[in-house]
């Protein structure tokens, strides 16, 4: 079926005779594969007698063989799947068949993406970017402080190199767009955390979804699409990521996070406002002063300063309903 969709990827239409002609196959086994597309990815394929058929809305596929062959560093193979549970859960299997890291790993869907706290990560055919990269950490668990916030400001300069402008950064791990979700993180480990252990960087952006278009997800969101107007082709934002992954991590390796906490807090939106600590059952009301060295939150909580850390923990603005 990829094939037939690669075709179609344009947004134009195409007969089924030239695309018959195209896979070297029949016009009816055509008509087949097209059902097969709109029942297994969810896709919509306008069908016009005299025209043919086109995909609702264009696509820009995933190309791994270009990925692969992209002459910037940084030189991490790329897999690219058409459909996995999720991005992070492929990147362990791989670490387990001995997969060296570091590699990436992309999908063009995920049936049961998945981001903090549990939550289900939507997650539609070739329409948003599913990225895991994974890393060696050498160390312990000391090598890994403040890494999701380091991600965070490498995905926030990937987005506005790309021209989203108003996108900032939530603690611990989102990205938001005028008070929505635009991109969320997740960091999973693997091995002994004593000392070798790998993590796996998970990321996903909302890029070419856009609202109304059926999609339902629990908290308010937007996408790259709806910030800029246009679709933005993802093989392009996959090199800048990595690009911009590459750069960070570097510093953080080196220095630390110590070195990039006033850059982080620069871009906080939520710095010096109100807030409440959601941790399980019992919520803490205070102001946010920004984040220590490891990464933790510092809030002012009755005029005392404290800092927090863990990831069940979930930040809200006091009027945030």
């Amino acid at each position: 079926m990829l094939p037939l969709l690669k075709l179609l990827q344009d947004g134009r239409f195409h007969s089924g005779e030239a695309l018959g002609a195209a896979l070297g196959v029949s016009r009816s086994a055509i008509w087949k594969q097209l059902q097969h597309l709109e029942a297994e990815l969810a896709l919509t394929i306008h069908k016009v007698r005299g025209r043919g058929y086109r995909l609702a809305s264009p696509l820009h596929l995933l190309d791994q063989r270009a990925l692969n062959a992209r002459p910037a560093p940084p030189a991490w193979p790329v897999s690219v799947y058409s459909s996995v549970d999720s991005t992070n859960a492929e990147a362990l299997r791989m670490l387990e068949l001995r997969q060296v890291p570091p590699f990436v790993v992309l999908a063009e869907r995920q049936t049961a993406g998945r981001g903090r706290r549990g939550r289900n990560w939507v997650s539609p055919f070739g329409e948003n970017l599913y990225y895991s990269l994974v890393l060696r950490i050498d160390g312990g668990m000391r090598q890994v402080e403040g890494l999701s916030l380091v991600v965070g400001l490498a995905l926030l300069h990937a987005l506005r190199a790309a021209g989203v402008v108003g996108v900032g950064l939530k603690w611990p791990n989102d990205l938001l767009v005028n008070g929505r979700k635009i991109a969320g993180i997740l960091l999973e480990l693997s091995g002994n955390p004593e000392d070798i252990c790998h993590v796996v960087i998970g990321i996903g952006v909302n890029v070419n979804m856009q609202a109304g278009g059926g999609v339902v997800i629990d908290q308010p969101w937007t996408s790259m699409r709806d910030a800029l107007g246009g679709l933005v082709d993802r093989n392009e934002l996959v090199c800048e990521l990595s690009r911009q992954l590459c750069r960070y991590l570097d510093v953080h390796q080196r220095l630390g996070f110590g070195a990039l906490m006033a850059e982080w807090e620069g871009h906080h939106l939520w710095q010096g406002r109100g807030v409440t600590l959601i941790a399980g059952s019992q919520q803490i009301k205070g102001v946010v002063l920004g984040v220590d060295s490891s990464g933790a939150i510092r809030l002012d909580v009755d005029g005392a300063e404290r800092s927090f850390s863990g990831g069940e923990l979930s930040l809200r603005l006091h009027d945030d309903s």
